[in-house]
């Protein structure tokens, strides 16, 4: 599955324009946060040893520290984060959160996590950094920056698990909760076993519908107003609702290959987000 920040690497080109609408302090705080969640990202599909990732991951917990306490922090992220994010007031314990994100599928990958630690991971890993950039944006009021955040995270989330189901599974992951299969009458939680399990098809479905529902709530908050200073979160949402509805229309019995957009497209979508087209 992948996270925002991977999802920020693999789009940053087209990303880019679509934050060249924002002010400057907001598209440098913007930037820091996207170049965060991929340095975690980074550090955790590395090769390096698992003691090596923690005492990296650890190491961020003090330079948290050092950057809320004041002090001078000792990285060039955590320097940034310094400079460029603590004027849009955001909280340690979303930073924090992200952290605890990683930690919850590292060192042991999850495989059918509960409905509790499934929300944890989706809350650091797609909720947060949405509602960080929402946050910095400037451009709505708390329940509704919090509303979006948690369903515009949801339909990211669910859509990869959807999207990269095989390759997560080959990897030893399996993100679909236990409840989740439970209901769809699988009764295993090893990846390999559960996406062959017949009935696998009754799980994505379930998701499926959790996903649209997500997306329905998130459109209508993300296409209120604004249209310039949300293009960025626009451009993501436009490029997963792609995803999702090209595996709508083949039908969930179809895991592979995954769907990907042609790069024609993705420029479509950025040219279309920059100008308002959508």
């Amino acid at each position: 599955m992948n996270t925002i920040g991977q999802v920020i690497g693999k789009h940053r080109i087209t990303l880019f324009w679509c934050l060249r609408g924002l002010k400057k302090a907001q598209r440098e705080a913007v930037y820091t946060l996207f170049s965060f969640c991929r340095h975690i990202d980074t550090i955790i599909k590395s090769q390096m040893s698992t003691a090596s990732k923690l005492d990296l991951l650890n190491a961020w917990k003090l330079e948290l520290d050092n950057i809320y306490e004041k002090k001078v922090p000792a990285t060039k992220i955590g320097r940034k984060i310094y400079k460029n994010c603590m004027r849009f007031k955001i909280q340690k314990e979303d930073f924090s959160r992200i952290l605890e994100a990683a930690l919850l599928d590292f060192p042991k990958p999850i495989q059918a996590p509960s409905n509790e630690v499934f929300e944890a991971y989706c809350e650091g890993f797609a909720i947060v950094p949405i509602y960080i950039t929402l946050l910095i944006l400037g451009i709505m009021n708390e329940p509704k920056m919090r509303l979006l955040a948690k369903n515009f995270g949801k339909a990211l989330i669910l859509t990869d698990i959807l999207r990269n189901i095989k390759e997560d599974a080959l990897r030893g992951h399996l993100y679909i909760q236990k409840e989740v299969l439970q209901k769809a009458e699988i009764n295993t939680t090893d990846p390999m076993a559960a996406i062959t399990d017949a009935n696998i098809i009754h799980a994505r479905e379930i998701l499926a519908k959790q996903a649209a529902i997500c997306f329905q709530k998130t459109y209508k908050l993300l296409f209120m107003k604004n249209g310039k200073v949300l293009r960025p979160l626009r451009f993501v949402f436009h490029t997963y609702k792609k995803y999702f509805d090209m595996m709508q229309s083949r039908g969930w019995e179809i895991m592979s290959p995954k769907p990907e957009i042609k790069k024609i497209d993705k420029i479509a979508i950025a040219l279309n987000t920059i100008f308002d087209k959508y």
